[in-house]
This record gives structure tokens, sequence and C-alpha cells, in this order.
């Protein structure tokens, strides 16, 4: 066996020219995207008097049961000056009472009604923009009815992150950790986009954010005239609207642990993959190359596996392909595993290659169920 392989047939040439361009896509992605999050130094908490005042935004539907559970954390947030906006969208169920309830003990709740009326659309736009009206002060906060911060210093660490330059704030929010596969698919799912939207962020490429956890001003949301130009579909308030207000480094990103918001993850396969379904719905929408890119990573890892296995069929090339996949995987579990770190997943990080793999064969099939889901509908 020879260390340098023979080119001597045109199949195994290309298919090893193949093997070495898909590994510098994945290079590509580690070194020029990903690494930017793996190294990224978090601002920490700045003095009390420098903080701005904060509106709190959240759109509610039959919310009740959630709304006790999680709502005290967040209006007993260790924070100077802030109000809580709740908009209650069309509930039928105690909500109201509950709401009433706690503006009684807390005085910068205040509820915004929206009532029962079949020609509002679904989704949590006109929620949003409502709250956002209704907001007394500059700069918001958004999450969701299920979610909870994870400290008390959750609206400190978000504000922090605004400054002049700086109007919109991408924060991270992961899913609570239970029993099953089901739930720890899902949690590598939000821990993989999480490192894909903060690293694109730090890359000058911002995609999206979360809404359960992202912040920015009024004047940034007024500059794009809301939600207008994608409020036709129920989605898009988290990565629409960050496609389009994010330019001129006027944003920054949020990775520390106790500026997260945790929520529940789905309790099954099916209610999974139709929330994916509903996310993939706006991806129509991206820019070319975001989807270019976006795309790119996990169907080079594929291609990339593929060839480097065909490779082997042929004894000269054993050597050379082995110590180029090695080397690439080594750096690929640092710098991803490290990504990975950063938001607080080690187990994650510890097993990645393995997760690494199953996600990117997993997610072609979701979006081919997305895609069906939509023809259905039409």
């Amino acid at each position: 066996m020879n260390l340098l392989p023979h080119f001597d047939s045109l199949l195994f040439n290309i298919l090893f020219c193949s093997f070495l361009f898909f590994a510098f896509i994945q290079l590509f992605f580690v070194f020029f995207i990903q690494s930017r999050l793996a190294f990224f130094k978090n601002k920490e908490a700045v003095p009390t008097e420098n903080l701005p005042p904060l509106s709190v935004i959240i759109a509610a539907r039959n919310e009740s049961d959630n709304l006790y559970d999680n709502l005290p954390m967040i209006l007993e947030q260790d924070y100077p000056n802030f109000e809580v906006i709740i908009i209650n969208n069309q509930s039928d169920d105690e909500s109201a009472w509950l709401l009433a309830a706690f503006a009684r003990q807390f005085p910068n709740l205040h509820v915004v009604e929206i009532h029962r009326n079949k020609h509002l659309r679904r989704g949590k736009k006109l929620a949003i923009t409502l709250g956002i009206r209704a907001a007394k002060y500059e700069h918001i906060v958004l999450t969701d009815a299920d979610c909870v911060p994870t400290s008390t210093h959750w609206l400190r660490h978000m504000a922090t992150s605004f400054s002049r330059e700086k109007q919109i704030v991408l924060g991270y929010g992961p899913f609570k950790k239970e029993k099953g596969f089901v739930n720890r698919l899902i949690r590598f799912d939000a821990a993989w986009i999480g490192v894909s939207y903060l690293s694109m962020a730090l890359a000058r490429l911002p995609y999206m954010g979360v809404g359960r956890n992202l912040a920015y001003t009024k004047s940034v949301f007024n500059e794009v005239r809301g939600f207008k130009s994608h409020y036709s579909i129920p989605s898009g308030d988290d990565d629409l609207f960050i496609q389009e207000a994010a330019k001129n480094r006027n944003y920054t990103i949020q990775i520390h642990p106790d500026s997260y918001c945790l929520s529940p993850a789905a309790e099954s396969w099916t209610r999974w993959k139709y929330q994916k379904s509903r996310h993939y719905s706006t991806s129509g929408r991206y820019r070319f190359f975001k989807k270019l890119l976006l795309g790119m990573y996990p169907s080079s890892l594929l291609m990339w596996y593929i060839c480097f296995v065909l490779t082997l069929f042929k004894l000269d090339f054993i050597i050379v392909s082995s110590v180029i996949f090695l080397l690439v995987f080594i750096l690929k579990w640092w710098i991803q595993g490290r990504c990975l770190t950063r938001l607080n997943e080690k187990k994650f990080a510890r097993y990645f290659p393995f997760w690494d793999v199953f996600y990117a064969l997993i997610i072609p099939f979701l979006f081919y169920f997305s895609e069906r889901q939509k023809l259905n509908r039409w």
C-alpha cells in the first residue's frame, strides 16, 4: 500500500476530489462561521444605573396554566425599571381572570385584550404589534407564555447587550430536559439551530432569532414597518423580521447562561414534526444566498462521509483519505463541540459526531414532510 494514491482511475480521481471539496466546505463552516461563536466573549453585566427601562411583551392565547407557572418569575426579575405587557389574544380559558389577579399584585403588569374575531389572522404578529404600540419604553424584550427565564438576571443580561449601535439582541432559548430520545433530539435541534443563527450573526449573516428570547428597539421595529412585508403568513416574526431589521451591524448576541429562557419540548414525534413544518413555512422567503448556506452544511456533511467511505474501496486512497478525514473530524469536533459548550450543552458536545450525522440525515425528511403538508393545504 502506498502512502500517496495513484491517480490512474478517472472515477476515483473524481471521487477523491469530491471528498476534498466537501471537506473544504465543512472546514469553511467550522473556521469562518462557527469558530466565531466558539471563541465569542460575552459581555458582563453593567451597573444598575446604566440599564435602560424595558418593556417585556408576551403574546398569549389560552395560556392560563403557563402564565400561572411562569409569569411570577418574569415579574420578579432583578431589574430596576421594567413593565410586562401580556397580550391576551382571543383566549377562552381563565387567562383574563388570572391576569386581572396578577395585575392587582404587580403594578408593572399591563394587559391588552384582543377579543375573539373570526376575521383575525393566526399567529402572534398582530398581538406583538399591539404590544409594542402599548409599550411605554423604547427597548423591547420578547418571550412566550410557556417560557421561564433561567435566572432573575435574565433582563439584566439582555439589556446589557443594548448600546447606541446595537439595537437588536439575539438570545438563546433551550428546551427543558426530559426523559426519552425524542426530547434529546428536540433539545439538540434547538442547540444546533442556536449554534447556526448565533454564529451566522457573528459572521455578519444574521437570518433569525427565537421569539422566546429576543430583544429590539421600537425604532428598529418601526423602520421596517413591523411585520407588514410578511403579515400574510402566520410565522416569520422571529426570522423574516430579523432578516429585514438586522443591518449595518445593529445586532448582537447574548449567550450568558443566566440570559436563557427555557420552554417545554414537544412531547411526541408528531407534535415536533408539526412544529418543524411551521418553522420551515418561512424558508421560501429567505434570500437565495442564505438558503444556500443553510442547506450547504448538512448536504456537504453527508456527501463528505459518503465520498470518504467510497474512497476506501481503492487501497491506494485508504491512508491519505483516512488522514484527511481524521484531521477534519477532530477539528470539527473541537470547534463545534466548543460552540455547544458555550450554549451550556456539554453532553451534546461530548457525543457531537453522532448527533451531527444523525441530524443531517433526519432534517431532509422533516423538510420533505413540511413541503407535503403545504401541498395538502393547497
